[in-house]
């Protein structure tokens, strides 16, 4: 059982030292199937542990070496395989595996192939630490590990300019978010002199609840998720990301890096349990994100960017669910979203790939044609995230609207808003890049083209699990229960009151209001579907540059102006600091050290005059001294 845990980690980081060390010689064939056949090999150990193990396990913990020890506390450094790191080392590895097979065909004429997928299997390497370390700190090694990874990847063609100042967002932005982690953390170790989840998890209940040192602890760790998971305020570095080659774009925004705060959330359910008040605050932040995300995303015009708001979206309804206290149902909707996002992005590269680099939807239009097999995968999993009956979007994102209607009729209000906000954008986006006329160039028409198998056999396994994903957590209208195959399989990684609170939120709807509330999302569906199609198909309204927006379209297109305000109150002010540093270093600094050099320099000549070699001029100055010293003397008496 150790060797495999070792195997699950080790495969990801030999595949990125054998391309790291040797990749530029070998052929790009054997570099792409390596990285692709390391990840997957995991990802298929993580299926035979998946398979030996149940409900009723117990975690298992392999300790690799006695890392360090300080002020009493003992570090290990080693890894904690349960329910809940499975299901995240299965999800990362598995779509992860497809990820690296579609970029074999998408990467194949970059000159920095090898290089690509060396970064991707750190990237994996480094998540799988984030999520089967036993203890925080090793999740902050993977934690600050995959930020290093975006930042490679984001900024991967960095002769433009701009895709390396959005690396560099994207890294400084999370800097914010990971401080406030690693401060959190040092306050666990303070508090319980410990720093492993099941040592903290059993000390816990020393803490008063909402008291003030486990708020200030669930408030740090709850920042350093907004920063790795994207939610207000630290959300506007996960659009820029998409300067990155798609496949990157999929990697971070569907199973990997923004899912890492849903994670820690989660996993620290013992700690945010016992803090109400940071409950709330979550759930406050989830609506704000899911709704400044979804209301930026109805009018933007690159494929990629509404992809990326639709992202930032839904991890705001995942955050909406953690806040509910709904754990199960959040890791539900990380686990669906991880497919049909993935799904979206690489059917987006696909678009992107048959279009010449273009991603503009201004000048797409009436795909379908030419890339079928894109054409119909795309729309699986634009349907799934919409929420057509019985796809996988619909099942997990039905249950986060259940647990809001149980906590307040007015949530489920405002995630119905939400939700049909999603289905207007990304039926949005389908009908301008896939139906009515072409609007490219002649010489983009003439290029249009399927993309490669090993391209499109990825989206169809992703289509196929968007179809199907839902099926692991049946709503009772099926007969399962709401709560009955998830709630129990995650039940040994919360506590007793996580689970009481959970299981009291998902169980407190009556059937009958459950299946009208069902009712009114399908039919908001289908009113959705109607409309955008009419509109953007019949009437064939076409999208328009930012600059023609007026009104909430132009807000939309703009973001709301919040990139701007950013850069004008922060960055602005750093740059202004950062010249009065410059000027205070010239104008003071350099001063004063030409003046200590000057000044040396001038004795120095001074005392060459003196030290001239002549014994004479040396008795007349010992003369005068001895005379000066007699004088002196002779006055002090």
């Amino acid at each position: 059982m150790e060797n495999l845990v070792y195997a699950i980690v080790l495969l990801p980081l030999l595949g990125f030292l054998i391309n790291g060390l040797f990749g530029k010689n070998l052929p790009k064939i054997f570099v792409g199937s390596l990285a692709t056949a390391m990840v997957f090999g995991s990802f298929c150990i993580a299926v035979s542990l998946f398979l030996k193990m149940d409900s009723e396990s117990q975690p298992i913990i392999v300790k690799a070496f006695e890392w360090f020890t300080v002020n009493g506390v003992q570090i290990n450094f080693g890894f904690q395989i349960d329910q809940l790191s499975l299901m995240m080392v299965m999800i990362i590895t598995g779509i992860g595996s497809l990820i690296h097979l579609y970029s074999i065909g998408y990467m194949s004429h970059d000159k920095g192939f090898y290089k690509f997928f060396t970064y991707l299997n750190l990237f994996i390497f480094s998540m799988l630490l984030l999520v089967m370390g036993s203890n925080y700190l090793i999740l902050f090694i993977g934690w600050e590990g995959v930020g290093l990874c975006s930042y490679l990847l984001i900024g991967f063609w960095y002769t433009n300019e701009e895709y390396g100042k959005a690396a560099r967002k994207a890294f400084i932005m999370n800097r914010i978010g990971d401080l406030a982690l690693l401060i959190g953390i040092f306050m666990i170790a303070a508090q319980t002199n410990a720093v492993d989840y099941l040592t903290v998890a059993q000390n816990a209940s020393k803490f008063e609840l909402d008291g003030t040192v486990i708020i200030f602890i669930t408030a740090s760790l709850f920042i350093g998720a907004t920063g790795k998971s994207a939610q207000v305020p630290l959300y506007t570095w996960l659009p820029d990301a998409m300067a990155g080659p798609t496949p990157v774009s999929a990697l971070i925004h569907a199973a990997t890096m923004v899912t890492a705060g849903i994670y820690l959330v989660v996993r620290s359910n013992f700690l945010f349990t016992l803090a109400p008040t940071v409950q709330g605050g979550i759930l406050l932040i989830g609506f704000l994100t899911a709704a400044l995300a979804g209301f930026y995303a109805l009018r933007q015009n690159d494929i990629k960017k509404v992809l990326a708001y639709s992202t930032v979206s839904q991890l705001g309804f995942m955050f909406i669910a953690l806040g509910l206290g709904a754990y199960t149902t959040a890791m539900f909707h990380v686990m669906t979203h991880a497919f049909f996002k993935a799904l979206l992005f690489l059917g987006a590269g696909s678009v992107i790939h048959a279009m010449s680099n273009e991603q503009d939807m201004r000048f797409m239009g009436g795909l379908k044609k030419y890339i079928p097999i894109t054409h119909a995968t795309f729309l699986i999993g634009t349907l799934a995230i919409s929420g057509f009956p019985l796809l996988s979007g619909m099942i997990s994102k039905d249950e986060i609207l259940v647990a809001a209607f149980a906590k307040n009729p007015v949530y489920w209000v405002i995630l119905f808003v939400l939700a049909a906000m999603t289905a207007t954008y990304m039926f949005r986006l389908y009908y301008l890049t896939f139906h009515g006329e072409f609007r490219g160039t002649e010489d983009q028409k003439h290029h249009l083209h399927e993309s490669p198998s090993n391209m499109t056999l990825p989206l169809i396994i992703l289509a196929i699990l968007s179809v199907l994903g839902g099926f692991i957590n049946l709503p009772h209208f099926i007969g399962h229960g709401h709560y009955a195959k998830l709630m129990e399989w995650l039940k040994p990684v919360l506590t007793e009151q996580s689970y009481s609170q959970m299981e009291a939120t998902l169980s407190g709807v009556p059937f009958g209001t459950e299946m009208i509330l069902l009712g009114a999302t399908v039919l908001m569906f289908f009113c959705v579907w109607f409309i955008v199609k009419n509109t953007y198909v019949k009437k064939k309204k076409m999208a328009l540059a930012e600059e023609s927006y007026t009104g909430w379209e132009k807000l939309s297109a703009k973001k709301l102006y919040v990139d701007e305000l950013y850069n004008a109150l922060i960055v602005k002010t750093v740059e202004g600091l950062g010249r009065g540093g410059k000027m205070f270093d010239k104008g003071i600094l350099d001063r004063f050290v030409d003046f200590v050099g000057e000044g040396a320099e001038d004795s120095g000549k001074a005392m060459k005059r003196i030290q001239n070699g002549n014994v004479e001029t040396y008795i007349l100055i010992m003369s005068l001294a001895v005379g000066i010293i007699l004088i002196v003397n002779f006055i002090l008496q």
